[in-house]
């Protein structure tokens, strides 16, 4: 992978995590018009690291907010910020257990299952149309909604699905306020995606080996800043309930993706 490439596959990580249109849908599109021949388990590899990339902008981006749930903690108070930290380790089970006994299954996924993306894009556009026509609220997220939506986060493990898509769609869906769903979709991934690349670092299951480290490094950067760019986008374009336009885009794209693998 050159570092132009990897500039590329870093960026458009960076916008699609935060942009309801599927980050590892794009990736694996990018990666196969670039040309990428990565095995399933090197390719997950990169996309982990640009998944720990958009992670640490969210940290940046809301600062303020963990700052507020540690301190609930460690404070030992059943306040709202200890009360969001639980919802939020809720939120996490879901996605938690589909990781631990479908780990294989899910690499396959990322070794350029096309077609498979082109469907799932198809779902997300569904899912943010309904969601753009939810009623506005003021609603809290509630415990039995972070489970929920959580169910949400695990099955958008399928590359096509978007994560902050399915999520936030679900949220509002669920009545949940629409700044608040944002926020809460962002906050509820970055434990996951931590844990995931400490683990993954730790037993060796990625294999980085054949793997340049600079493309990594570029790759990495690109996905951070755009990242910060595209998260505070997303939020205002949930709050002003502009989900639509990215409903069509999947669709044209997810549609686009099924006749060209298919022809």
């Amino acid at each position: 992978m050159s570092l132009i490439e990897a500039i590329i596959l870093g960026i458009i990580q960076g916008l699609t995590e935060f942009l309801p249109v599927s980050s590892s849908g794009h990736l694996e599109l990018a990666k196969a018009i670039l040309g990428d021949n990565s095995v399933p388990e090197e390719s997950l590899a990169f996309t982990i690291v640009l998944h720990f990339a958009t992670a640490l902008s969210t940290l940046v981006i809301f600062r303020k907010e963990i700052l507020e749930i540690f301190k609930g903690l460690i404070q030992l108070q059943w306040n709202e910020e200890t009360q969001f930290s639980f919802k939020i380790i809720v939120s996490m089970i879901p996605t938690v257990f589909i990781g631990l006994y479908f780990e294989e299954e899910i690499a396959s996924l990322f070794g350029g299952q096309i077609l498979l993306v082109g469907f799932m894009l198809l779902i997300t556009a569904s899912l943010l149309l309904l969601a753009d026509k939810a009623k506005d609220t003021t609603k809290n997220v509630t415990f039995l909604n972070a489970i929920v939506v959580g169910i949400s986060q695990a099955i958008a493990i399928l590359p096509g699905i978007s994560r902050s898509g399915a999520t936030i769609s679900t949220a509002v869906l669920l009545g949940i306020d629409r700044t608040k769903a944002a926020k809460f979709s962002f906050l509820m991934v970055v434990p996951l995606i931590v844990g995931k690349v400490i683990k993954d670092l730790s037993s060796g299951d990625i294999s980085v080996a054949s793997t340049d480290a600079a493309p990594m490094i570029i790759g990495f950067f690109a996905a951070f800043i755009a990242g910060l760019v595209a998260c505070k986008w997303m939020i205002a374009l949930v709050k002003k309930s502009k989900l639509t336009y990215f409903a069509i885009y999947c669709a044209v794209v997810g549609i686009s993706t099924i006749i060209y693998t298919i022809s």
